[in-house]
């Protein structure tokens, strides 16, 4: 599914020299990922419901899934995904070495006023502006929407791909009496 729609995205346009990468469509409805998207949906429910969140009269549903290739020198500045979002995540498909990494950024405003330096920036600490992590093929990563995110620049000829996903929240009254025909997850 992931190299279909990034096939079609490769034949509608060049690669960029400055932003290299590809992008496919939005494909969260298709039906083959239907095992994936029930996994994905039903860990993002989990982990709001861990967090301490009222879900027990709620469903989550996704906004988008997409697939991302980022050839050599991208990389994806620091953001938040907004419009009802409430979980993101990365599934790695195709990892080189000198991938990008994933970063999550400290999202506690006050404490950047104040800031000390760092004793080790090797180490997550209660200090860390900032947390990256390596991707693997087969990595699954999710994070609350509001967390702050980047990926550090690609340095090998190869792309990374990974598939990228926002998911939201509804109330489960609202969503049978909108969507009928649709599944919950």
């Amino acid at each position: 599914m992931s190299e279909e729609s990034l096939a079609e995205q490769r034949k509608a346009q060049d690669l960029n020299e400055i932003y290299p990468v590809v992008m496919s469509g939005n494909y969260f409805a298709d039906q083959r990922l239907n095992k994936f998207s029930e996994f994905v949906g039903e860990t993002a429910w989990n982990i709001l419901a861990e967090q301490g969140y009222t879900m027990q009269d709620k469903v989550v549903l996704f906004t988008e899934m997409w697939t991302q290739e980022h050839h050599k020198h991208s990389a994806m500045d620091q953001h938040t995904h907004g419009y009802g979002s409430q979980i993101v995540g990365f599934y790695f498909l195709d990892v080189p070495d000198d991938s990008s990494r994933v970063v999550f950024h400290d999202p506690r405003m006050g404490k950047s006023l104040i800031d000390l330096p760092e004793t080790d920036v090797n180490q997550a600490t209660i200090a860390s502006k900032m947390i990256n992590f390596e991707p693997k093929p087969g990595l699954m990563i999710f994070a609350n929407a509001w967390l702050a995110h980047s990926f550090t620049r690609h340095a090998n000829d190869k792309p990374i791909k990974f598939v990228h996903f926002n998911l939201t929240v509804q109330l489960a009254s609202q969503f049978q009496q909108t969507c009928p025909a649709a599944e919950v997850i």
